[in-house]
């Protein structure tokens, strides 16, 4: 914006509290020059902090004080010239030319309006006047937040104060109390805030008296030094050089946390008043249990020492965790090396007890002080800086994660070092020539150290001199610096890292494998065979197996660290060597024995009848029993996890040594086992799979191929069809090979899909599904809301609700009415937030609120209108027709609760409305006596009798009439009124009583008639309910009372709503929401605390680059021809109707015209951006409130209304703001959000609205700014928590970075920096395309009860949640996506967390117990690369550090996902590719190691090996094909099938059909059935399976896989793992055939085309004997993912067979193969710059890739090998100068190609006729050529075929070598060749896929069908998709 606006003045007239008035201006001159308001907002960096508030100011007070602003605008040039007097800094020059300008303008206009005639005068004047305002009405705080108006006055009046007074001591240098500034966060602990409510709470009081309590703290004095402290932070701060804005933080930080657990430590008011000890001893607990475990690690004692005396000693432990939340909150990168914080503390913690103690130094002889001194920013400068900088220079030597892991130390190199005792040669102060500095190897001529701050190492050294042994010795003589390389881990692209870190799974399989291959060859008939002898130790020769693996480990482990051995101590080298020693003397020992005593026994015979009978052993078996007593140790400590827990965590000396060998002596992998319960349970499970799946393998798998090997391996090949390189090899053991090729059978789903199901119904999901399941248990809702939701009156009342929970329905409440009023309250909030999400519309919300004061009667619940929907009407048709006894009419209107309700609400409210409504005597009279009559039937059961039920319809219509006249309340409808009442009176006397005669009497008697005669003769009957000319009989119309109308609308609702009302609510996502809740009560969960007692947490949400709020011009931006704003029209057509219900316009235009900003929040709050989900996590502030309002309500309260009570009660208000703000806080952390400010980025203004609309709402960003250092700009960064105040935004906290912040990963590093300002025991990780809902954020109270619970091996540290995906409607791969995740985030991680107990965190809305992870290294890894998935390594390190994760279904929030193809292969790149890069990190590595055997399985399962399996079963794809390309082209298929049939053998030919069995794909389907039928029925489930299917799921699952595989086999061989960003874009768009080219060229085109090449050729070449049956039971499978994995992208892509779209496409894809590449020149705009890019992967590769890469590629030369023998004109010649002659006619063609380049090169420009003779020439040529040889050589058109087949696979493999060999060829001019060749070949491919796609384009029904199948659930919903798709806009 250019120009602030002003707003009105604060201290204009605003009733009796008006801000100071400073004197009244007289008109003149000044009115005449109107001043523009200076521009206060957008300021040079460099400046910003320091002058904008000096502006702001000078704005505000211009219109009435000009000389004042004057004053501030000059003060502001001051500043700004002495901070940059040559105006260096960006845009510092044109800022003080405009500020002196104007400056020079406004001099002398305010001068002459001065009222003292001195400007200093002039600025006390006007300063002590704002000063008295705030003494006379600083009160106003107690008011909280509803009197905003009152509070943004005073808050101005501070700021204003606070600025004049820093102009006034300017330049006066006045001295004087300055007036306290208002700048904090939560808690104002300045003077001025002391009123506040939050402040007047008792545990905050308490804890406040405790922080400030510096009793007994030695002075500055007895230092010598100068200062004052006010509290403990003080102390800290004035001691060790902390930051101001740190020291404030943590302040309020501290003061928070214990306030919180203090009240829930005490129970009665009395002890509130003190701190507890038992509170700060909780706390220290939980801050210190990492650093205790360290000391004891590393064998050093804690440096925490606490006095004797108990009331020191609660201020020494708030001085230790205040030091600790010092240290951290200024740590900036450091907080991800929790050790190295620990190492930090332990230093200053020595230091700060000499100093309490005062303690003198053994080596100086003084007393000890701290070594860093405590100048400003003294631990910034020396501490953190110096190890920030080694960080930074090892992320900067990463390349950006393309460098080798091994090259860099990443953040767990760095913090490892310090599990180390040889860390303590650091010492303190810090040898900064140390070589942990050291950041460059030592090979370099000179090693380049991590630049430090100014003063160097040997003044630092002479500070102080040792002060423990622990400290190091600084006398060492000075030594060249050495890079230490990696500690413990070196991450090494291999895929032997899998083997590594789960060599126990690998080893088991194997030997699994081949015992049940020896089985089989002995094929045992029963299990007790396997104990004769002889099977027995051939059983046994597993072990020589197993020997090898274990050498292959040793080798393994001693290869993968060999980078680490320069920081491995001594014992880890001995024992890697000693492992491969022992490993290679049993790999020599066991086949030795074996060979030598094989069926050489000795035996011993049994006792007679002993069931052993003779048992025989040989020295083998012997060697054998004596190599298994390590495991049979383990396996016996697996069963009792206590002990070995104890044994790993223990320091006692003699277990470090027995568990030496098999335990490294790392700090974190220790003591993670599990109770016994959870032992046994995943035990159980796991053996329950492998059996399944043993079994199966065995009889299904491997006995049925034993038979058809052995005769394989008899059947002698005499001549083979090709040349044959391995004559001599027998037994043919590459057809046996390829017969055997792997099969992946997934009994994981299977058992998955059970155990969850079940665990599902247990725990009663899905037990509410329906709004009929809804009608049917409403009445028990209230019950069970108010025992899960509302907190018990009483710490007794925990204890009374333990027991079976459905138990307690059954129970009738003694409040019954209370209860149903509090579940009444929350119900209608809940009801009123579906309006203001426009989910329902006002006719919905009258339907489904539940009245809340009834005067009717007060002993009967209401219900909702929706539920009693038809129940009335249902009920007089009944009655009309009945024929019986009363008894039995009551009895069956009875038995239905909802019918009774119905009929007995309406009869009541008739009653009452009718005693308002009559006024008359006679009438009321009257009435009263038909409504007697009515109930003295009712009681004597004579109402069938007494009144004639087929008149009900009669009477039902008269009493709508009435009441709809009564609704409209027109004055003018008097006389309707009486006349509908008249006709009441008429049909119920004379149609409906039997015996009217006593109304009759009444109506007539004599008393009336006088009285009539007295009213001039009125008569009676005709005039009955009117008026006279003096009273009125009725009152009409009634009174205007909110209840009372609501109650007259609710029995017009009663009376006409019919069946319509079964379906309120109409919208689905209400549906799902309501039904959800509902079901969520009968769920088991935590009881609910007082809001003041439970646990306070904050929720953060990391925002990078995504969408705010979408503004105007984005809504009518038109992506492919479709605006946003269109487009949400017609996906959400139901909420558009009624937000233009809501906001009272007919159209977008009336929109747009009247409420501009409605209209973007409406649409941005249906997309995935950050202001939908800061609503959602805003619900809870709101939900905390509203139970806050409920705990401490009374009953009157609660039947008022909870925003009745709050409005009219402002102590209420502000009470109910205060302990939200004590319990919940909300931060939302900006990566960018600074750079977009400096560069005025629309998002910086929404970050603004945002926390304008939410005022609890804080934001945290990193502010870059330079400041001019020795006169040269110089770049400062800080971390800033900000908030608005009055519309602006004002700086909380800023604390000092020591650089840039974003080192390794953007997100991990960008919560990192905001982590510090949280408050509270817990926090949630929230992603910013998430949502909450009031419904859901009214458990958290439970949920947080949870970190209380103990679940097995104690409470959680994190507790994961369930998410709803939100985006499942838009289409139709939205759906398949949301479907899938579904299953994940219900069925598949509830079985990860019970019973498999490896349940990690997955980036969903997971809840960490905050101090526990804070000293254990945050909520996320953030190395580059290896913690791209940065979110499960908070789950892993949680984990390994004894953490316990649980996962919790009764709570939910919304996700959104991408609905693209295109967005979703991103997002499942980016997956596998953090996947791979976690299969190479130590976190695995150490999981894999550290659990036990059945644990680890389920984390393999569960982690990487689903991306390894899937890689896996692809390969084996690849390895049958080629196997069977094998078999064709030597010729052994045929000579074994032609055998069999020779000798009539059957299972021969079905073993090399052997894989067409049944596929199993469809189990991985499962899980995902099993959750749809438990929450949205069976048959629901059943149907849903089905129509996936037919929309094409299995092409779209089958695609996905070769997505994940591609990119994790990549990533793990080559690298080039990095984020993807998909866009989370809301419109589905066309993507153009080249974009989709781009993507999936390499990933899927290649090797879909690979595929189609191997099942053509093996085709061709086996239909000389074998059926075409048999083929295609063999590969039906792989012809569908081959197809599958060439087309999909089109078939999913919409508009794809668009017959415009594909011309488009055409032009588009030439366009894009033709254009040149070159520098700039993106990927979406040349094919050769997509080319380099796709090689990209390669550059950064090692040696031992691009070999792998290379003999990968000479797959493709098999194709030539083989087929070259086929061509006829090889005369059936098997000599290899055949295949030699192909590689010449490989090269002719090459030369060719080059000679036609080289003409076009050198003669198409010039001699343009001469090039066209030149080719005419070549081609000729050819023609000859190819005609003698098949005149002489008999050459074919079938050669020609065949020789495209071998020809193409040779000239692909040839480009990808030249790819992998690049660098040795790149000056070459072979690359331009290989260039120009892969053109060639892209350009192919895109026409083999372009042609089939334009055919099917020719016909219409194929786009319709198209459209048909990707949106079916947008058709299901009646959605406009045709419109979208075309692009057109709908005019308004």
């Amino acid at each position: 914006m250019a120009e602030i606006v002003v707003v009105e003045p604060s201290y204009e007239v605003y009733t009796e509290h008006t801000l100071p008035s400073t004197g009244t201006l007289t008109v003149g001159s000044w009115h005449d020059h109107v001043p523009k308001p200076f521009e206060s907002e957008r300021l040079p960096p460099t400046l910003a902090s320091e002058i904008q508030r000096f502006l702001r100011v000078a704005n505000l007070i211009e219109s009435k004080e000009p000389r004042i602003a004057y004053l501030c605008r000059f003060h502001a040039f001051e500043i700004a010239h002495n901070k940059d007097r040559k105006s260096s800094a960006r845009g510092v020059r044109q800022f003080k030319t405009s500020l002196l300008q104007r400056l020079e303008q406004d001099e002398d206009p305010t001068k002459k309006k001065m009222k003292i005639k001195s400007d200093i005068c002039e600025l006390r004047r006007v300063y002590h006047a704002y000063k008295d305002y705030l003494t006379q009405h600083g009160q106003v705080f107690v008011l909280g937040n509803r009197d905003q108006e009152r509070l943004r006055y005073v808050r101005d009046a501070c700021f204003i104060a606070d600025v004049l007074y820093e102009v006034l001591a300017a330049v006066t240098n006045a001295d004087g109390p300055q007036v306290e500034r208002f700048e904090f966060n939560i808690l104002p602990l300045d003077h001025g805030g002391i009123q506040q409510p939050i402040m007047q709470l008792p545990e905050i009081k308490a804890a406040i008296a405790a922080i400030y309590n510096i009793r007994g703290l030695p002075s500055a004095q007895d230092f010598q030094k100068h200062g004052t402290v006010r509290d403990l932070f003080d102390f800290l701060q004035f001691w060790f050089g902390f930051q101001k804005g740190n020291v404030a933080n943590q302040r309020e930080h501290l003061i928070l946390l214990l306030a919180n657990n203090h009240i829930r430590q005490t129970h009665d008011q009395k002890s509130n008043s003190k701190l507890g000890d038992g509170t700060v001893d909780k706390l220290m607990r939980k801050f210190f249990e990492n650093y205790i475990s360290w000391c004891k690690f590393l064998g050093k004692k804690s440096n925490i020492r606490l006095p004797s005396v108990k009331q020191e000693a609660q201020q020494y432990k708030l001085l230790y965790i205040g030091l600790f939340l010092l240290i951290w909150g200024e740590a900036a990168n450091l907080r991800f090396m929790p050790e190295c914080l620990c190492y930090i503390f332990h230093h200053m913690a020595y230091e700060l007890h000499g100093m309490l103690t005062g303690a003198v130094s053994l080596i100086t002889w003084e007393k000890v002080m701290p070594a860093y001194g405590g100048e400003s920013e003294s631990f910034l400068n020396h501490v953190v800086t110096p190890l920030y900088r080694v960080i930074s220079e090892e992320g900067k030597k990463s390349k950006r994660g393309t460098a080798d892991h091994s090259t860099w130390r990443n953040y767990d190199d760095l913090n490892e070092y310090f599990w180390s005792p040889s860390c303590f040669e650091i010492g303190w102060p810090m040898h900064l020539d140390h070589n942990f500095f050291c950041v460059q190897p030592s090979k370099k001529p000179k090693a380049k150290n991590a630049p430090v701050s100014h003063s160097t190492v040997e003044e630092r050294r002479k500070q102080e001199g040792n002060k423990d042994e622990e400290l190091g010795d600084s006398k060492e003589e000075a030594h060249e610096q050495k890079w230490l390389g990696k500690t413990n881990f070196v991450e090494i692209r291999s895929f032997w890292q899998i083997f590594r870190s789960f060599d126990r799974m690998w080893s088991f399989f194997i030997l699994s494998l081949q015992a049940m291959i020896i089985m089989a060859c002995h094929d045992l008939g029963s299990p007790f065979q396997l104990f004769n002898t002889a099977i027995f130790e051939d059983v046994m020769s597993i072990f020589i197996t197993s020997s090898i693996l274990r050498l292959i480990q040793a080798i393994l482990d001693i290869a993968f660290t060999w980078k680490a051995r320069g920081t491995m101590e001594f014992s880890q080298k001995m024992k890697l060597l000693m492992r491969m020693a022992v490993a290679v003397i049993w790999t020599i020992v066991l086949p030795v024995c074996y060979a030598k005593s094989r069926r050489k026994y000795t035996c011993y015979s049994a006792q007679y009848g002993s069931w052993l009978g003779e048992w025989c052993f040989s020295s083998y078996m012997v060697a054998a029993a004596i190599y298994l007593i390590t495991n049979a140790v383990d396996t016996v400590l697996f069963f009792v996890p206590v002990v070995s827990k104890y044994i790993e965590v223990s320091h006692w000396r003699i277990w470090i040594i027995l568990s030496w060998w098999t335990q490294p002596r790392i700090y974190v992998g220790r003591g993670m086992q599990e109770s016994q319960v959870s032992v046994l349970k995943y035990t159980l499970f796991w053996i329950l799979v492998l059996l399944s799946k043993f079994l199966f393998s065995y009889y299904f798998e491997i006995k049925p191929l034993m038979a058809p090997t052995k005769q394989i391996m008899k059947i002698g090949m005499k001549s083979y069809e090709w040349h044959e390189l391995f004559p001599k090899v027998k037994s043919n053991a590459g057809a046996i090979v390829a017969v055997w090729a792997p099969i992946i059978v997934i009994w994981y789903s299977v058992f998955c899909t059970i155990f969850g199901g079940v665990y599902g119904i247990l725990h009663h999901i899905g037990e509410i599904r329906t709004l009929g399941m809804l009608r049917s248990r409403f009445h028990s809702l209230p019950c069970a809301f108010n025992l899960r939701l509302i907190a018990p009156s009483s710490r007794n009342d925990y204890k009374k609700r333990i027991g079976f929970f459905l138990n307690r329905f059954q129970r009738v409440s003694k409040n019954k009415k209370n209860s149903f009023s509090r579940f009444a309250l929350v119900w209608n909030q809940i009801i009123n937030k579906f309006r203001l999400e426009d989910l329902i519309s006002n006719r919905e919300l009258d339907l489904m609120k539940i009245p809340m004061a009834s005067e009717t009667f007060s002993g009967s619940d209401c219900w909702p209108v929706f539920l009693l929907a038809y129940k009335f009407s249902t009920a007089w048709s009944i009655a009309k027709d009945f024929e019986g006894k009363d008894e039995a009419l009551f009895r069956k209107i009875k038995k239905e609760e909802g019918m009774y309700h119905a009929v007995k609400e309406c009869y009541e409210s008739l009653k009452y409305i009718l005693q308002i409504l009559v006024v008359g005597n006679l009438e009321k009279r009257i009435i009263s006596a038909i409504v007697n009559e009515i109930e003295e039937s009712i009681g004597k059961s004579s109402l069938l009798q007494d009144f004639r039920m087929k008149e009900l319809p009669a009477v039902l219509e008269k009493c709508v009439n009435l009441v709809e006249l009564l609704v409209e309340g027109n004055e003018s409808h008097y006389d309707k009124v009486v006349k509908a009442l008249q006709d009441i009176f008429e049909v119920v006397t004379n149609d409906m009583m039997t015996n009217c005669s006593r109304i009759m009497d009444l109506l007539y008697s004599p008393q009336n008639i006088e009285k009539s005669y007295g009213d001039f003769s009125r008569k009676i009957e005709p005039q009955l309910f009117e008026s006279s000319a003096s009273t009125r009989s009725i009152h009409f119309p009634l009174p205007d009372r909110g209840p009372l109308n609501e109650q007259i609308k609710r029995f017009h609702f009663l009376l006409t709503v019919k069946d319509a009302a079964m379906d309120i609510p109409a919208n689905l996502e209400a549906k799902r929401r309501i039904s959800f809740f509902a079901t969520s009560l009968f769920m088991d969960m935590p009881s609910a605390p007082k809001v003041r007692n439970m646990l306070s947490f904050s929720v953060i949400t990391p925002h990078y680059m995504e969408d705010i709020n979408y503004s105007v011009e984005d809504l009518q931006l038109s992506q492919q021809e479709v605006s946003i704003i269109f487009y949400m029209q017609k996906i959400f057509p139901d909420e558009w109707k009624h937000f233009l219900e809501r906001t009272g316009c007919e159209n977008l235009k009336g929109l747009k015209e009247r409420n501009e900003e409605e209209l973007r929040n409406w649409a941005s709050f249906r997309g995935q951006t950050l202001s939908r989900t800061v609503r959602g996590m805003m619900y809870y502030r709101e939900a905390l409130k509203l139970q806050a309002f409920l705990d401490m309500a009374e009953e009157e309260d609660i039947l008022d209304g909870y925003e009745t009570a709050t409005k009219g009660n402002h102590q209420l208000s502000a009470q109910l703001d205060a302990l939200a703000d004590m319990k919940f806080t909300y931060i939302i952390s900006c990566q960018s959000l600074g750079s977009q400010k400096a560069s005025r980025h629309p998002h910086g203004d929404d970050i603004v609205d945002l926390m304008k609309r939410y005022p609890s709402l804080r934001v945290a960003y990193v502010e870059e700014k330079e400041e001019i250092v020795a006169e040269k700009p110089q770049k400062v960064y800080s971390s800033l928590l900000v908030k608005a105040v009055n519309g602006f935004e004002q700086v909380i906290y800023r604390i000092k970075l020591p650089g840039p912040p974003h080192i390794g990963e953007g997100k991990p590093e960008n919560q990192n920096h905001s982590i510090i300002f949280t408050r509270g025991e817990a926090l949630q990780a929230i992603d910013m395309n998430q949502d909450n809902y009031l419904e859901e954020a009214l458990k958290i109270r439970n949920l947080l009860q949870e970190f209380h619970q103990h679940q097995g091996c104690g409470p959680p540290t994190i507790i994961g949640l369930r998410e709803h995906i939100f985006t499942e409607s838009v289409s139709t791969l939205a759906w398949f996506m949301s479907y899938q995740e579904t299953s994940f985030v219900t069925i598949g991680q509830r079985l990860l967390a019970n019973p498999l107990r490896v349940r990690f965190h997955y980036g969903h809305p997971d809840v960490f117990d905050k101090v526990f992870h804070i000293t254990r290294g945050g909520i996320s890894k953030a190395s580059k690369t290896i913690n791209l998935s940065e979110d499960v390594f908070a789950g892993f390190n949680s984990t390994l550090r004894r953490g316990c994760i649980t996962y919790h279904e009764y709570m939910q929030v919304g996700k959104g996902r991408d609905v693209g193809l295109n967005q979703i292969s991103k997002f499942e790149a980016k997956v596998a590719n953090g996947n791979s890069e976690q299969t190479l990190s130590r976190d695995v590595y150490r999981l894999g190691r550290q659990f036990d055997f059945f644990r680890m399985l389920s984390c393999y399962f569960t982690t990487i090996g689903f991306y390894f399996s899937s890689l896996i079963s692809v390969i084996g794809i690849y390895v049958f094909l080629y196997g069977q390309l094998y078999l064709v082209l030597s010729g052994l298929e045929r000579a074994f099938l032609l055998e069999a049939r020779v000798r009539n053998l059957q299972s021969l030919e079905t073993a090399l059909a052997s894989q067409s069995f049944i596929q199993l794909g469809l189990l991985t389907g499962l899980p995902m059935v099993m959750e749809i039928g438990l929450e949205k029925g069976f048959l629901t489930a059943l149907k849903d399976f089905v129509l996936m299917q037919l929309q094409l799921a299995s092409v779209f699952f089958t695609f996905s896989l070769g997505t994940k595989t591609h990119h994790y086999g990549r990533t793990i061989l080559h690298g080039g793992a990095k984020y993807r960003p998909t866009g989370r874009k809301v419109v589905v768009f066309h993507a153009s055939f080249t974009e989709n080219y781009r993507l999936y060229s390499r990933s899927h085109f290649v090797k879909g085309f690979e595929l189609l090449l191997l099942l053509i050729v093996y085709d061709l070449f086996r239909r000389s004997y074998q059926s075409s049956m048999a083929y295609m039971l063999i590969t039906y499978a792989i012809w569908f993912m081959s197809i599958t994995w060439l087309f999909a992208p089109f078939l999913f892509n919409p508009s794809g067979f668009s017959w415009g779209k594909i011309v488009d496409d055409w032009k588009d894809w030439n366009k894009w193969i033709r254009q040149q590449g070159g520098i700039g020149v993106q990927q979406d705009k040349s094919w050769q710059s997509w080319w380099d890019d796709e090689q990209a992967h390669l550059r950064q590769s090692g040696l031992s890739s691009r070999l792998i890469e290379i003999l990968l590629s000479l797959r493709f030369f098999i194709y030539q090998y083989g087929l070259v023998y086929r061509l006829d004109i090889s005369q059936q010649s098997k000599n290899f100068l055949v295949y030699v002659l192909s590689w010449v006619v490989i090269l002719a063609v090459f030369l060719l190609v080059k000679a036609v380049n080289l003409g076009r090169q050198l003669f198409s420009a010039n001699y343009h006729l001469w090039f066209r003779l030149f080719k005419t020439f070549l081609f000729l040529g050819v023609l000859a050529i190819m005609i003698t040889l098949s005149v002489v050589c008999e050459l074919s058109l079938m050669d020609l075929i065949v020789c495209c087949l071998a020809f193409l696979p040779t000239g692909w493999g040839l480009i990808l070598i030249a790819q992998a060999v690049r660098p040795a060829i790149r000056i070459s001019g072979l690359w331009y060749f290989i260039r120009v060749l892969a053109r060639a070949y892209d350009y192919g491919m895109g026409v083999v896929l372009f042609a089939p796609i334009a055919v099917l384009a020719w016909l219409p029904i194929i786009s319709a069908f198209q459209t048909r199948f990707l949106f079916n659930e947008a058709f299901n919903r009646h959605l406009q998709i045709q419109p979208i798709l075309a692009g057109k806009k709908k005019q308004k």
